[in-house]
């Protein structure tokens, strides 16, 4: 590279990768294919609108692409193409649910989301984003005796407010979700149920992870996470009419483009497309299991050795650990597991009555160390010492 700073900095954090143990749950490694797809030649090329309705000339392979790479997605969630159709071209998560609620919900109707201190996103309604500028957000949470969702409660909320949309998934909950409780509480008060999996698509895709598809009328996911693909988005959407004239996948295609993006990112949608032909392997199968075995021997481990985890495990790729309960907050507890080489984010927990900044615990998430070959016995051994420097 003749820009020797930029390639100074990309070797110093190829060796940071490297030293670290990585417990971000939104983290991955993505393979040498993938990013060899996001550096192609892709890059170069600007393709507005979608296969057979471009905007530019010289789009051919453009369309090939997007067209493979939408099969592939339907394909690896085992979804009908008559009944399911997928947009490829989010930039990330947080534009693709901005995309849904365009397309689906009008400016000043409900959206039903978790809120953000429990575990919910800030594209689900909350106030400080522009999904809570738009639309009116009605939060629901956890269960404060068993940090886990209470569908009667959420039920409940549902039908006094009578929410356009349900958004179930979230960043910060690690336990599986009962999409058909929130199908019929959805039903119960007519609103469309919309899945968010960003962070379990992958587990989804590996059958470690129940799926969502059966009950949503709308899935969205980044691509990143336990999917290890490159930064994107992609939203699935059924093809049922929400007025005479479109579908809800219509609807969501108009959104996106020319609703909220210009041209989209080629490599991007390449990478993605390197990433679901390996998701479709059956090593990937293997992989998204080890990730939740990892998990759940990391709680276990780190509750023998008294640490509180909320909801009292995981099901999950993720867990969070309640560091107050041994006097110490979520900001010190990352800081120093950092300066000791493992990577994890301060997080707020269910009820948490300290700031956002330095709330009461830390989030760790398995795919990452997965990728890296970890299994359960390493999982003991970084528990161990996760104890060993919180307790310093």
């Amino acid at each position: 590279m003749k820009d020797k700073e930029i390639e100074k900095l990309i070797k110093e954090e190829g060796v940071r990768e490297r030293k670290v143990v990585n417990l971000i749950a939104s983290e991955n490694f993505a393979s040498d294919d993938v990013r060899e797809a996001l550096g192609s030649v892709f890059t170069n090329k600007y393709a507005e609108g979608y296969p057979g309705g471009r905007y530019y000339g010289g789009t051919a392979v453009a369309d090939k692409l997007e067209n493979l790479v939408r099969k592939r997605a339907l394909a690896v969630f085992k979804l009908s193409p008559e009944k399911w159709a997928v947009n490829v071209q989010p930039y990330s998560g947080s534009p693709a649910n901005l995309a849904v609620y365009l397309a689906l919900v009008s400016p000043g109707e409900k959206i039903m989301g978790m809120s953000l201190n429990m575990g919910g996103h800030l594209t689900h309604g909350q106030k400080v984003s522009i999904t809570g500028k738009i639309w009116h957000q009605i939060p629901y949470g956890v269960s404060q005796k068993t940090e886990t969702l209470d569908y009667g409660e959420i039920g409940e909320i549902a039908e006094k407010e009578k929410p356009r949309i349900i958004v179930v998934g979230y960043t910060a909950y690690p336990r599986v979700i009962d999409f058909g409780k929130f199908r019929k509480i959805a039903d119960s008060v007519g609103a469309i149920l919309m899945v968010d999996m960003s962070h379990f698509a992958g587990l989804v895709a590996g059958g470690a992870y129940p799926t969502p598809f059966r009950y949503a009328d709308v899935v969205m996911t980044t691509t990143h996470k336990t999917l290890r693909g490159p930064r994107g988005a992609m939203i699935f959407a059924r093809k049922i009419k929400i007025n005479s004239k479109l579908t809800i996948a219509e609807a969501i295609d108009k959104a996106v483009f020319p609703g909220l993006q210009g041209g989209p990112h080629l490599n991007a949608i390449a990478a993605i497309g390197v990433a679901l032909r390996e998701a479709g392997q059956p090593s990937f199968k293997t992989y998204a299991k080890q990730i939740v075995k990892n998990a759940k021997v990391l709680a276990e481990e780190l509750k023998k050795l008294g640490w509180k985890i909320v909801s009292g495990g995981t099901d999950t790729h993720l867990l969070l650990v309640d560091t107050m309960s041994r006097g110490i907050g979520g900001k010190e507890a990352a800081e120093k597991l950092e300066r000791a080489g493992i990577i994890v984010n301060k997080n707020a927990i269910p009820y948490d009555t300290r700031k956002p900044s330095d709330p009461s615990g830390i989030r760790l998430g398995t795919p990452a160390v997965t990728t890296r070959g970890m299994k359960e016995k390493d999982m003991k051994k970084l528990a161990a010492r996760i104890d060993n420097i919180l307790k310093r």
